[in-house]
């Protein structure tokens, strides 16, 4: 978990041009999920909705199919997930060449650093987070090896992720069998998730700066 790599700072990021705000706009629209509810053509601005479902085959659902186990299950699986990753792939490196990633570490950094302790850059993987862990992961392993971030920035915000992943997605989606019986309002359960995610974040930053100042002090 040492600091190994150089990362870069909102100092260095220099002036940001109009347009590189309304790629940032425009990309946290896509992945917020605000607009996976409105009527046609306005949910388009929606990455879930973008990226579609697969058609029906007979009464087995999908060409995964029911049942399965194993690796072969597994396989299959993990070809559901790549049209999701291609597609925000392509759409991440299109609004990177417009200047979005310098906006977001400029509009994040006073909102990420001292709730997480970690820069700004990676905001668009924290709004990410709340739809897609799979989009977030990927991300965030593109900011560590681009020397974005630290191993220690990265350990945080891989536990603020780990923890109630793509909480609203899942909340509402593959956890929607219990909410009848669940007592709060789906929103005050949301955030009641969410609170507990920047918690778990906190509780593994200062596990790390523990350690860290227990070298520091060995190697004095």
């Amino acid at each position: 978990m040492s600091k190994t790599k150089e990362v870069q700072t909102t100092d260095k990021i220099g002036k940001i041009g109009v347009g590189a705000w309304i790629a940032l706009i425009a990309l946290i629209i896509l992945f917020s999920g605000v607009m996976t509810e409105l009527p046609k053509p306005w949910n388009a601005f929606d990455l879930n909705n973008l990226i579609g479902k697969f058609g029906t085959i007979g009464d087995a659902g999908i060409f995964q199919g029911k049942g399965g186990t194993g690796a072969r299950e597994g396989f299959l699986f993990t070809l559901t997930l790549i049209p999701t990753v291609m597609l925000a792939v392509g759409i991440i490196e299109v609004v990177e060449e417009m200047g979005a990633m310098k906006a977001a570490a400029k509009l994040f950094n006073p909102i990420l650093r001292p709730l997480l302790g970690i820069p700004g850059i990676v905001g668009i993987a924290f709004v990410a987070s709340f739809t897609s862990s799979d989009i977030a992961s990927f991300m965030t392993k593109q900011h560590y090896e681009a020397g974005d971030i630290t191993d220690d920035e990265r350990t945080i915000f891989v536990a603020y992720q780990y923890a109630g992943s793509a909480v609203i997605l899942n909340t509402i989606g593959t956890q929607a069998p219990l909410l009848p019986i669940v007592l709060l309002p789906l929103g005050t359960l949301i955030v009641f998730l969410w609170v507990f995610k920047i918690l778990g974040a906190n509780l593994m930053r200062l596990i790390i700066k523990q350690k860290n100042r227990r070298a520091a002090a060995k190697a004095a």
